[in-house]
Parts: structure tokens; sequence; C-alpha cells
């Protein structure tokens, strides 16, 4: 029955995806929705029209902005290219550098006549309004003239095309029974009611032509959530799944949620609460704990990160790693966590061009491509808010060179003790990371001493800056809090705490050391997942 009512959907919501495309880029008001569902309505019903005709304009729109981001990516390679073209070969002319060989030049005009019919090409679908939309994915369409590569039958190709071109989508309703009027489903039994459409209420073996399935589902991942929305009737979305390998469908619910006021970094430093530093890598995760001073308390931390393998499971590597993270955080009663603003769109588009030529070029290419960036950044935002945690993007620029120049030693000088702890510059990138995130220097302030047993604790914020003296004196420049002559470590008394100006924003923090701070909101949608057989 599942099967049946999703390939009718599906049909209808093919159909209103091809009117939408054709109507093309317009305003909200003038995308004939209206008219749209009313035609779908006929074949459906009303709430099922409603959702399908909100899937089209959503899908539309995302493969509008793909190609924005394609035009973009397109014309940086080429601008790259012909930078380069412009130079001799062999030559330099300010930073530009010419090709090593002809031979190489003249592969390089090649490709660039080939980004610049792409690019014409993608223009034309812009202006036209009209981008290429394929149900089901283009990927799998593309597998079915290469079944032996993929390790497909014909017929495993088939069931795979149909469940993924299947609409078995309800949009949530407040006030609804159980939040859902077209799926419901009870939260004592299980029970799993879907409205038929019209043309298939014939079949239905229940009241109000619903059909209700013969088996129970539940929600073992953040049950009490969920059931507190079904029980105040609150709007839930459902879409059932059909998964061919393992032949099993599964029930996805999803939910919005309210929007969460997160603090700031001044509020953060205020409450006393400790920050979680991460540096993002190949292959591992380098974290370390600092106090509301920016002092690094405690051993680094070093989480592996295999990105190998199909999708499925590199998305549950990392989740794994993100998990232990918030471990972490937790364990040590971590406000929040810093990470990097970091992406490597421009790299991934001018990246031949910039980095290296030949096997170490490409590899070193690989390697950057590889980095989950993206995707680290928005399951980290999902799963540390369910966790109570704030997230923190700051700007990237120079904690791998500062945190090694100015963190490195120090923290192996701290952790010398341990035989089994070795500290990398990557742990000195995430000491950075998190300074920044609270508003202190990246760079330590000169003059600190050493890790020393009679100084358990000493500043290292960067905060102490000198107070201006009088026109006329005579002492000699010094750096600030210069210790008094004598074994004591004490500062002079002219040195004063001069904190860094409020921010007016969330997303910016001034300073003499500017430190560009983005918090990172939680997604608008939770979402739970269950398997029925």
């Amino acid at each position: 029955m599942l099967r049946l009512i999703g390939d009718h959907l599906g049909r209808l919501q093919r159909t209103d995806l091809a009117l939408r495309v054709g109507v093309g880029r317009v305003k909200a008001g003038e995308n004939r929705r209206a008219e749209r569902k009313k035609k779908l309505t006929a074949g459906s019903s009303s709430r099922w029209a409603g959702a399908m005709t909100r899937a089209s304009e959503n899908q539309y729109q995302l493969s509008l902005r793909c190609l924005y981001d394609e035009r973009a990516s397109l014309g940086r390679a080429a601008r790259a290219i012909e930078i380069r073209l412009a130079v001799p070969c062999g030559e330099r002319k300010g930073k530009a550098r010419g090709y090593a060989y002809q031979g190489e030049r003249w592969a390089k005009q090649r490709r660039l006549a080939m980004l610049r019919t792409r690019l014409a090409r993608v223009d034309a679908r812009i202006e036209s309004g009209r981008p290429g939309i394929v149900v089901g994915g283009r990927r799998l369409a593309r597998v079915r003239h290469s079944l032996a590569d993929a390790g497909l039958t014909e017929a495993q190709w088939r069931q795979r095309w149909e469940a993924a071109r299947l609409f078995l989508t309800a949009d949530g309703e407040s006030g609804a029974p159980y939040g859902n009027y077209t799926i419901s489903v009870d939260p004592s039994e299980g029970g799993v009611a879907i409205v038929l459409p019209e043309p298939l209420r014939h079949l239905a073996n229940a009241p109000r032509g619903r059909y209700r399935l013969t088996c129970a589902v539940g929600f073992p991942h953040r049950r009490e959530e969920w059931l507190d929305r079904v029980t105040a009737n609150r709007a839930v979305r459902y879409d059932v799944v059909h998964d061919p390998a393992r032949d099993r469908w599964y029930l996805d619910a999803s939910w919005a949620t309210e929007t969460a006021l997160l603090p700031t970094p001044e509020e953060l430093r205020a409450l006393g609460g400790r920050l979680l530093g991460v540096d993002l890598n190949a292959d591992h995760l380098a974290a370390y704990v600092l106090d509301p001073q920016g002092n690094p308390i405690g051993a680094p931390l070093t989480i592996p990160l295999d990105l190998t393998g199909p999708a499925s499971q590199r998305d549950g590597r990392l989740r794994a790693a993100i998990s232990r993270l918030l471990r972490t955080a937790r364990e040590h009663g971590c406000a929040g966590i810093a990470i990097e603003n970091l992406g490597f769109g421009d790299a991934r588009a001018i990246g031949r061009e910039t980095m290296g030529r030949g096997r170490r070029g490409k590899t070193f290419r690989r390697t950057v491509a590889g980095i989950p960036t993206a995707k680290f950044r928005e399951r980290l935002r999902s799963m540390a808010f369910h966790a109570g945690l704030v997230v923190l993007a700051v700007d990237p620029a120079y904690t791998s060179v500062w945190g090694e120049r100015y963190w490195k030693t120090p923290l192996q000088q701290q952790n010398q003790k341990n035989q089994q702890t070795t500290v990398t510059r990557h742990h000195g990138a995430s000491v950075a990371i998190a300074r920044r995130a609270l508003g202190h220097r990246v760079r330590r302030r000169p003059g600190v001493t050493a890790h020393d047993r009679r100084i358990v604790t000493r500043r290292a914020t960067g905060q102490a800056a000198p107070t201006p003296r009088a026109c006329g004196t005579a002492s000699p420049p010094r750096t600030a809090s210069t210790p008094l002559p004598g074994g004591k470590t004490r500062p002079r008394r002219s040195d004063q705490l001069a904190l860094f100006p409020t921010s007016k924003t969330v997303r910016e923090v001034t300073g003499p050391s500017p430190a560009r701070l983005a918090t990172v909101r939680p997604t608008p949608a939770n979402n739970a997942k269950n398997g029925s057989s």
C-alpha cells in the first residue's frame, strides 16, 4: 500500500515540479502555486497538494542556488587561468606567474575554453530560469549506463530508482490530531494511519478514507521530545522512505524549534564558562580545553577521523567524533565549542592554479577537498544545540601558524610529565581558536614565565597593556608586564588590564587583534528516525 500511494503521489509531484520550472524565475506571489494546488487536489487531497507544491518550490529554489554557486566557481577558475595566461612562460609579473613550459600553457588554454563553454551554459540556464532537475538524483540516473562498474543488476537499479522517486511527505499542522492530519501516529500504541488520495479511497480500511498500517512504529531516538509535541497536538512533519537494499520502510519525524538566544563571548567570559577549541584536520580532530582567561587546562585531545569508504560510513564516523567532542565538553564543564569558520570553496575552484602542480600538488588538493568543513560545522551545530552547548565560529586566519609559534612549546612543557601525550601544532591551533572565540589575543604576551612548581597559575591572556607615561620621562622602552628585578614575577604597578572594546554585535569583535566572530545558530528542524518492517 505504501508503494502504491508513493507512486501515485510521486507522479503528481513530478508533474507539478515540471510546471513550476516552466513558470521560471518569478516573485514568490507569481509562481501560480494556488492554481497548481487546485489541480493537484483533484487527484490527491488539499493537504497532500500543499505538501507537493511546497516541495516543488523548495526544489526549484535549491536548484537555482546551485546554479549560482556553479557560476561563481567556474568564474573564479576561469579568472585564475586568465591571469596566468597573461604572463609569458617561465616569467613573473607581480604576483602572477606564467606556466612553466609551452605544453602546460596549451593544456590550460584548452581548459579555459571548456570552462567558458560551461559558464555560458550555466548563464543561459539562469537567464531562462529553468534549472535542470532530476527527480531521483542525477548520480543514480548516470549509474544506469554503467551497471557493471556499480555492481548492480538492472532490476536492482530499477528498485532504487523507483524508491527514490516516491513521494510520501506530509507537513504538520498545529491543532490537528497528534500534530498531523495526513499521517498520524498514535503515541500510545504506535499505530500509523494515512489519509489516502482521492483515487485510492476505495482501499481504505479505516473511517474517513484512511488506511491503517498493520505494524506499529516507535521512535527510540529523542522519543520524549516527540511525545511532548504529539500529545500537545503541535505540528510534526512525517516522511516515509523506502530502502530497497534492506527492503525496509522508515518513518522520519521532524519539527521546528524555537529560536534560541545564544550568549555572546562577553557573556561566556562573565559567566566563567570554559571553552573547548577544536581544530579540524584531514585525518583527526585536535582539541584543547581553555578557562575563561584563555589558559589551557589539562591534556590535549586527539580524535582520529577516518573519512574513507562509502558516504554512510563517513557520516557515521563524523558523528562518532562529534559525540566524543560533546562528551569531553560536558566532562570539563565547557559552555561551548569554538571552531574555525572555514570553507574551501575557492580552493576547490582554483586549487589547480594555486596549490602546486604534479603529484604533490594533486595529493595536497585531494587532501584539502576531503576535509568536510561544511558537513562538520552543520553536524556539530545541530548536535551541540541538543546537548545545550554553544558553537562559536571564528576567523581562521593564522591560527595554525601562531598556534605552533606561540603555544606548541609551552604546551609541551606543560605536558612533559605525561609520556603518552603528544602535543602537535594542531593542538596549538585549537588553543588559538578558543582564545580568539573568548576575545583574547592569539599570541602569548611577552615576559610570561614558563611553568614552575611555585607558580601553578599564570596570566597568559594577552590583556595587559602599559599605561602611557607623561612627556619628558627618560625611562627606557619595555614590553608589557616586565618583571621587577630579582626573583619575583610580580608585574609593575603601571600595568593595567585593558579589555577589548565591547562588541556591538554578536558577529564581530574588534580590538588590537581583530577576531571576526560568528555565532553558529542551531538548525531549525529536529529529526527523529524509526524503522518499521
